[in-house]
């Protein structure tokens, strides 16, 4: 799976690649070329006493050690460039993918696995193509010509190399099949470890409030040494790798001075020869090592990249039709028929046979108890999930015949959970419309009942905004999306139980700004509170996620017995007449 992802992502850069190819080659040949000259020196300069061949033979060498330099610096130079623009792209490639994952996508690979993903996994891919670059295209001409040069230099010696090498092969190719099962590990323990932190982090208040600290340590130390056990068991594996090697290399060396060193009293090998000989075999074995050091990281950039191509060979279930339309949501209008939905293996539907009817100018409410499937509805409007069955319609046409962008476009979303971006009032007010003034972003603020609170901030619309928007209030946050929905004045607004943190004061002045704001929009509301949404012009009941009830406040007290168990629950005879 690493190879398919380089070969995808590194195809731009083959020039670069090239000339990678290139300098390291060209240094591996100065490397290779250089004990040759270290033999002549001994045999022809030192043995015989020739100082000027040995500062002729010398000067050679200097040069050509200088051109390695050189060949080394461009090639890690490019290859680094390369290298990193690879893990760019490709982590682009994954966040770009994640971003058009449906709900039921995110939902199964869960937050923290497609962050550690998009960073971790793509790190470790990165980090193997750089020494790749750095290291293993030098290796093969190091070990190819290593093993040629020696033997051009004495033949007899040859079956020492026929040795250690397999030798070395052998035990590298044992330790990485064990070292590969613990990698895999490795990435999920940290996505477990991702996963705590994460909730630990966000769920702070709720921790403290419950005094749970100590066991949320507990959960982390859990999940931490969890990590820490498999980490030391790859890290032991890992550790035997290079006392093998250094053991294969200089067990190698021992033999050749041991054989050399007898030929050499015997007269039939020349001193320089032999430490040619075993310049070579030296470098033989380092070429090894530096593609043993690669095999190391290896098996955990395989892990990563085979998770990193699970997210890219995902495709999302929620995509533009081949024939999708792009053509605008003119008045608002929102049908739903007959909408049948079932989340993926799950048993039974969440909604069944569920009609719906949303007009330009009136406000539609959708009431229920916990769990009856009012936010699931409310979702497939602006194709969140696609239904499984029935349809639902913009202006007549199925929103699967329209592109994604359009649908969007044409809609103003307020989650149940508020959520805020790190910037500031104005930039998360503009997420609505980039272009809108800040008269625009202070009316919106105005119906949104957030003008005061914002005013009050010593920065007004450039006040701060942390992220998630935790140094607001749960109020003050739900205002704020509200307005963030208004200033893009879309022609459907879709409110998912946004008004549960207001009092009823606030609650009561929003609704009649609202209802003042969007006379042209269709407004479809889902609440607890029957007080939000008791003068809306269509109120639909779910129970059990089938629709049990539609009509206005007074009608439904009277044909509907859920509403009336709803309504009795929350408010008077008295209050509720």
């Amino acid at each position: 799976m690493l190879l398919t992802l380089a070969r995808t992502y590194l195809r731009p850069y083959a020039g670069a690649i090239a000339v990678v190819v290139a300098f390291q080659a060209v240094q591996a040949l100065a490397n290779l070329y250089l004990p040759g000259l270290n033999a002549d020196i001994i045999d022809n300069g030192i043995v015989t006493g020739d100082t000027g061949y040995i500062l002729r033979i010398g000067a050679v060498m200097i040069a050509v050690t200088a051109l390695q330099v050189v060949a080394a610096i461009v090639a890690v130079y490019y290859g680094a460039r390369t290298a990193m623009a690879f893990g760019r792209d490709l982590r682009k490639a994954t966040f770009d993918r994640v971003q058009t994952f449906a709900a039921e996508e995110v939902g199964r690979f869960g937050a923290p696995t497609l962050i550690t993903r998009t960073t971790n996994d793509v790190q470790q891919v990165q980090l193997v193509t750089f020494m790749f670059f750095a290291m293993l295209i030098a290796a093969p001409i190091m070990g190819i010509g290593g093993i040629i040069m020696a033997m051009r230099q004495d033949l007899g010696l040859s079956w020492l190399i026929a040795v250690a090498v397999p030798v070395l092969v052998a035990a590298v190719a044992f330790i990485i099949s064990r070292m590969r099962p613990h990698f895999r590990k490795m990435q999920t323990r940290i996505d477990a470890i991702n996963r705590v932190l994460r909730e630990q982090i966000m769920g702070i208040q709720v921790i403290r409030a419950f005094v749970k600290t100590d066991y949320e340590r507990r959960r982390f130390e859990v999940a931490n040494d969890d990590y820490r056990q498999v980490a030391v068991r790859a890290g032991q594996w890992m550790s035997l790798m290079f006392p093998t090697v250094m053991l294969v290399m200089n067990v190698s060396s021992v033999a050749v001075i041991w054989f050399g060193g007898h030929r050499v009293a015997d007269g039939t090998l020349e001193v320089g020869t032999l430490s040619a000989y075993l310049t070579y075999l030296v470098q033989i074995l380092m070429a090894v090592m530096m593609a043993t050091f690669l095999f190391v990281l290896l098996p955990r950039a395989e892990v990563s990249a085979e998770r990193i191509h699970e997210v890219l060979a995902t495709d999302p279930s929620v995509t533009d039709a081949a024939d999708a339309v792009d053509v605008p949501v003119t008045t608002g209008t929102v049908d739903l028929r007959d909408v049948t939905f079932s989340y993926p293996d799950a048993e039974e539907p969440v909604l069944r046979g569920v009609d719906l009817v949303a007009r330009p100018g009136e406000t539609t409410a959708i009431i229920g108890s916990t769990g009856s499937g009012k936010s699931t509805l409310l979702n497939l409007v602006p194709r969140l999930f696609d239904v499984t069955g029935g349809q639902v319609l913009l202006d007549g046409v199925d929103v699967r015949e329209r592109t994604l962008t359009t649908v969007w476009s044409s809609m103003g979303l307020v989650p149940q959970k508020a959520f805020l971006f790190g910037g500031t009032v104005a930039s998360n007010l503009r997420m609505g419309d980039p272009d809108a003034s800040d008269e625009a972003l202070w009316e919106a603020l105005e119906i949104a009942q957030a003008r005061d609170f914002v005013e009050a901030m010593p920065q007004g619309l450039d006040a701060s905004v942390s992220q998630g928007g935790a140094n607001l209030s749960g109020g003050q946050r739900q205002r704020l999306a509200i307005a963030r929905a208004i200033v893009a004045r879309p022609r459907i607004l879709l409110f998912d139980d946004s008004f549960s943190a207001l009092d009823f004061a606030t609650d009561a002045a929003l609704r009649r700004a609202l209802r003042a704001a969007t006379a042209d929009a269709a407004v479809i509301v889902v609440a607890q509170r029957v007080s939000t949404i008791r003068d809306a012009d269509r109120i639909v009941v779910l129970d059990e996620g089938r629709a049990v009830g539609t009509g206005r406040h007074h009608e439904l007290m009277e044909s509907c017995e859920t509403y009336r168990e709803i309504v009795l629950s929350q408010l008077s005879e008295e209050e509720a007449a």
